[in-house]
């Protein structure tokens, strides 16, 4: 594209804010607290919660493997605009499903389609911001991208939690949920129709002309990848170091909610909204900033690593603790909550440089980027997938001393992965 084409699209404040906070919404309704707490209401074991949000939120996971086929039809902004009105359509039928006899399995079926929209959203969005905006720009916006991200976590953890915890006692789990995902579905749609609008129409020029020329493709970028020097202990590296945080975060809300009798915290849903939304959130963005600012000074050593990992998996303690104790003094909880947040924001960067800095380089930088990314989602993913069953065995008390032993492996693999070589290239 050219320097002409790119001064005559929209301001990127013009869609930038919208499209990446309908990128996060679909995210964390499925990925996060919203899904977990519907169903954990709705009387649903932690072992099914688990698993099934786990199937959920697979898309994200095998992303990269249908993107290039998205060069062959249309444009960036359609599968932009088309995904974020689908994502709304299904959260409006999701509404409906609560008040079917086959709620469940219907609900996991619209649900893992609204992941696939949303992780085919996704990439179209990183798409159109590197194609339509030259390099500084790309600098200096990216801040944009990771603010209305969080206020669409402070929107879904926060905002709708606690709106779901307000309507509960007046109208019953299931309509309470029923308004909550109508919002949504209202959201996604509105988002749809004003991105139709705004969003840059120049990206029309195909990378690929042919579905053979996409296998080539896929297949290049995919055995380069695997050839990459000290690959499989990167893999390694990337599945183990969110081990522990995959069974975690799963668990963490429906501990929060379950009732104290069954070891849990009983906490309403407006209340786990106000800690986790508000306040955990704001100590993961309080958390991030201070790890940019660490990593640029130190940049990616074993040391900076190793303190990374300590800050992304030690505060795990703080929900162990809250577990055995059953404390009730909503500042203890609220702190608990606020210290593993911010931990959790400050070492998810570790995995991040690790994959631009390690996994990415060489001549399929973005791609290999996405395949690291993915990677990373499925480890978090079948780890979550598995806690609900090691819970509903252990208890919460004995499940989150079991998350802490569960960090050792990523100790060791950022100790032992290797750093020294930065090329990657599969020659060295």
């Amino acid at each position: 594209m050219t320097n002409a084409e790119k001064k005559s699209s929209r301001h990127p404040f013009y869609w930038i804010p919208t499209t990446w906070f309908a990128m996060g919404l679909p995210n964390l309704v499925l990925g996060g607290t919203v899904a977990s707490l519907l169903y954990k209401s709705l009387g649903y074991s932690d072992g099914q919660i688990a698993f099934w949000t786990g199937i959920i939120v697979l898309p994200w996971s095998f992303k990269p493997l249908w993107g290039p086929f998205m060069e062959l039809y249309k444009t960036k902004k359609f599968y932009i605009q088309v995904s974020q009105i689908a994502c709304g359509v299904l959260f409006a039928l999701s509404v409906l499903s609560l008040y079917t006899a086959t709620f469940f399995p219907l609900s996991v079926t619209l649900f893992f389609l609204i992941a696939f929209f949303g992780a085919t959203q996704d990439m179209a969005a990183d798409g159109i911001y590197l194609s339509e905006l030259s390099a500084s720009d790309q600098a200096r916006y990216v801040g944009w991208q990771g603010t209305f991200y969080n206020v669409a976590k402070l929107f879904s953890n926060g905002g709708m939690v606690f709106l779901a915890g307000i309507l509960i006692p007046v109208i019953g789990d299931r309509d309470a949920w029923a308004v909550v995902l109508a919002i949504y579905a209202i959201i996604m749609l509105a988002l749809g129709m004003y991105n139709r609008g705004v969003l840059p129409d120049s990206t029309t020029a195909r990378s690929v002309t042919s579905t053979r020329e996409v296998w080539i493709t896929l297949k290049d970028v995919m055995v380069s990848f695997f050839r990459k020097k000290h690959i499989w202990a990167g893999i390694l590296f990337i599945v183990l170091y969110r081990f522990a945080e995959g069974q975690g975060i799963k668990i963490m809300p429906l501990f929060l909610k379950a009732t104290r009798a069954a070891g849990g915290l009983g906490l309403s849903e407006a209340t786990v909204g106000l800690l986790t939304g508000i306040y955990g959130t704001a100590a993961f963005v309080l958390g991030s900033l201070a790890a940019g600012y660490f990593v640029s000074n130190k940049g990616l050593t074993r040391t900076t690593l190793l303190l990374l990992c300590a800050f992304f998996n030690l505060p795990f303690a703080a929900y162990a603790y809250l577990a055995i104790t059953q404390a009730s003094s909503v500042w203890v909880i609220g702190t608990a909550i606020a210290v593993e947040h911010f931990g959790y924001g400050f070492g998810f960067i570790g995995i991040i440089l690790f994959i631009m800095q390690r996994i990415a380089p060489g001549p399929y930088q973005m791609a290999h980027y996405a395949f690291g990314s993915a990677i990373t989602y499925f480890g978090y993913t079948i780890a979550s997938m598995m806690s609900g069953a090691i819970s509903d065995y252990l208890g919460y008390a004995h499940f989150f001393i079991w998350v802490l032993v569960s960090t050792i492996p990523a100790f060791l693999v950022s100790w032992l992965v290797p750093l020294s070589d930065k090329s990657n290239n599969p020659e060295t």
